[in-house]
């Protein structure tokens, strides 16, 4: 199988960067491909398509899988998708229990094994994808605030400086999210959290029942509350154990509508997408993802 490897090579555990070029030759028919800037990903993804690479390995963090997602789109039929976790969070790595260490990730791409899983749309000030977890309300603000430089100097603890940084303009959002057309709610929200896979933020299960292949988003909503109970909130989500706080409001479907005012940033697997409102839409087992053997 034809195969193109997309290498970040400023990802948070890229050290010497011909070493590893050489180590991912060890996939058959491979041609590595190095990022230079933000979006080269999704050129060098259709570039490889036009070549006739089946199988689009993202060699890099979350950021990067997600450049390649929105170059395959949903239409990616008979292309495979791999992943070699090389980011400081490597939170959608964490929910398929994909190997961090590079040996152990070739050896699951030479093995081949896939498995259908679910894409999302979301539709704001343009369309977009992704395979993990959209955030909008104060993790946008959050990621506002971080810079590669942040990212580099405090890996996984780059977002909580990135939330230290952002608390001063912590505000509520007044929102209005239907939910498959069929319930209607109406709340004053912090945060609204999208997901298809588990982890944010470098391992914080935010959504610990999400299941990437059920056809169904979490919706976990942090409703507004007093600086004490957001600091019970906080250790209850470090632990996994926040759904059932009664500062969440948690909800399962397959299409959310998303209104608010202020308008709220969404991050899209860690890119930011526009304020306006925004759809999300389950494209159920839409892309076939390289996993481990169970």
């Amino acid at each position: 199988m034809k195969t193109c490897v997309v290498l970040n090579p400023k990802a948070g555990s890229v050290q010497d960067v011909d070493a590893l070029v050489a180590r991912l030759r060890r996939i058959p028919k491979t041609e590595v491909c190095i990022t230079s800037k933000r979006g080269s990903a999704v050129s060098l993804t259709r570039t490889a398509l036009r070549k006739g690479c089946k199988l689009i390995v993202a060699a890099g963090g979350d950021g990067t899988l997600n450049e390649i997602v929105n170059a395959l789109g949903e239409k990616n039929s008979g292309v495979r998708v791999g992943l070699i976790p090389l980011g400081t969070g490597n939170d959608f790595a964490r929910t398929l229990g994909l190997p961090t260490e590079v040996e152990a990730a070739i050896d699951l791409l030479r093995a081949g094994k896939t498995r259908m899983i679910d894409l999302v749309r979301v539709t704001s000030d343009r369309v977009r994808y992704f395979a993990n977890v959209s955030a909008g309300g104060f993790s946008g603000l959050v990621d506002e605030k971080l810079t590669p430089k942040m990212k580099r100097t405090w890996g996984p603890l780059a977002y909580l400086r990135g939330a230290t940084a952002a608390l001063p303009e912590l505000r509520a959002y007044r929102t209005t999210l239907s939910l498959d057309n069929k319930e209607s709610l109406k709340l004053s929200l912090y945060n609204v959290v999208i997901a298809n896979g588990r982890y944010v933020a470098g391992g914080r299960l935010i959504a610990p029942e999400a299941s990437v292949d059920d056809g169904l988003l979490d919706i976990v909503l942090i409703q507004e509350r007093s600086a004490p109970e957001l600091a019970l909130l906080a250790a209850q989500v470090a632990l996994g154990k926040h759904l059932s706080s009664d500062a969440i409001v948690f909800r399962r479907a397959a299409k959310v509508t998303v209104n608010s005012r202020p308008g709220m940033r969404f991050n899209v697997d860690g890119e930011l997408v526009g304020k306006g409102p925004a759809v999300f839409e389950v494209l159920p087992s839409a892309l076939q993802f390289v996993v481990a053997a169970k």
